[in-house]
C-alpha cells in the first residue's frame, strides 16, 4: 500500500479549492487596483478619516497602499490567513482522520512502521502546500502585471509571495505536533480556524500596540512585507527561529507518534 500516494489522492480535492480559492481572492481584490492607482490621493485621503488603530489593525499603510507591492501587501495578509487555515487542517487532519474514521488499527496492522507512516503523511501534506503555492505564484504573478501599467519588481513580489508557504509551513508542523499530543480531535476545522485565528489577532494587536515582542510569538509577523520591499530580502532572525521550531515540532511528532497508544475504535 503507497501511502504516500493514497493521502495525495484524497487531499487532492480540497488542494484544487484552496488553490483556486486563494487565487480567486487575489484576482478579486488586484482588480481594484486600477481603480486606486488612478484616484491614488483620494483613496488616501478616505483612508486618513479613519483612526490609525484601525489601520495599523488591518495592515494599511498610507505612504504606500497605492503602490503595487504597496496594495498587494494588503491583501497578500488576507491571502496568508486563509492558507494558514488549510497548512493547519492539514496538519491536524494527517493524524487525527485515523481516530475520527476508525482507520488506525487497520493502517498499524500493514507491513510499515508508525515512523514510515508520519513520513508519508507528511510529505502528502507537503506536497498539497507546494502544489497551491507554486499554482497562486504563477496566477498572481500574471495577474499583478495585468492590473499595473508600470513594471512590476517581480523580484520583490516573488519574495512576498513565497512567505505564504513559510508560513503555512510552521502552521502545519503546529497542526502535527498538536493531533499527536490530542487525545482524541472530534472535529478538525473548528479548531483549525480557532488557532489560526487567534494568531491573527495577536497579529492585529500587536500592530495595534507596536510591540516588537509580539513578532516572535505570532507566524503572521514574521515576514514583514515593508522590510522586504524595502530591502529586497527576509530578517535572518525569523528565517532561522521558524526552522527550529519546525524541526522541533516535526521531531517531537515523530518521538510521540511512534510510542503513543492510539485508540481507535
Amino acid at each position: 500500500m503507497n501511502i504516500f500516494l493514497h493521502e495525495v489522492k484524497i487531499y487532492r480535492k480540497s488542494t484544487i479549492i484552496w488553490t483556486v480559492s486563494l487565487i480567486l481572492v487575489v484576482g478579486f481584490f488586484m482588480s481594484l487596483y486600477p481603480a486606486i492607482a488612478h484616484d491614488a490621493a483620494q483613496f488616501k485621503k478616505l483612508l486618513e478619516g479613519y483612526p490609525e488603530a484601525v489601520r495599523k489593525a488591518v495592515g494599511v499603510s498610507i505612504d504606500s497602499i497605492t503602490s503595487l507591492l504597496g496594495f498587494y501587501s494588503y491583501v497578500f495578509m488576507y491571502i496568508v490567513l486563509c492558507g494558514s487555515i488549510q497548512a493547519m487542517n492539514l496538519g491536524l487532519s494527517i493524524i487525527a482522520k485515523e481516530v475520527q474514521e476508525k482507520t488506525a488499527d487497520f493502517l498499524f496492522t500493514k507491513p510499515v512502521t508508525r515512523t514510515a507512516i508520519m513520513t508519508a503523511k507528511l510529505l502528502a501534506a507537503f506536497c498539497s502546500l507546494l502544489i497551491t503555492n507554486v499554482i497562486y505564484s504563477v496566477a498572481a504573478s500574471i495577474i499583478a502585471t495585468k492590473v499595473s501599467k508600470e513594471a512590476v519588481d517581480m523580484k520583490v513580489f516573488l519574495l512576498i509571495t513565497v512567505t505564504a508557504f513559510f508560513v503555512e509551513l510552521m502552521f502545519m508542523a503546529l497542526g502535527v505536533i498538536v493531533a499527536v499530543i490530542a487525545r482524541k480531535i472530534k472535529a478538525v476545522l473548528p479548531l483549525s480556524l480557532s488557532i489560526v485565528f487567534g494568531f491573527f489577532i495577536l497579529n492585529m494587536f500587536g500592530s495595534i500596540i507596536g510591540e516588537k515582542a509580539i513578532r516572535y510569538l505570532t507566524p503572521f509577523k514574521y515576514y514583514d512585507t515593508a522590510y522586504i520591499i524595502k530591502h529586497s530580502s527576509y530578517e535572518s532572525i525569523f528565517i532561522i527561529i521558524e526552522v527550529l521550531f519546525i524541526i522541533t515540532a516535526i521531531a517531537a511528532s515523530y518521538l510521540i507518534y511512534t510510542k503513543k497508544d492510539i485508540h481507535a475504535v
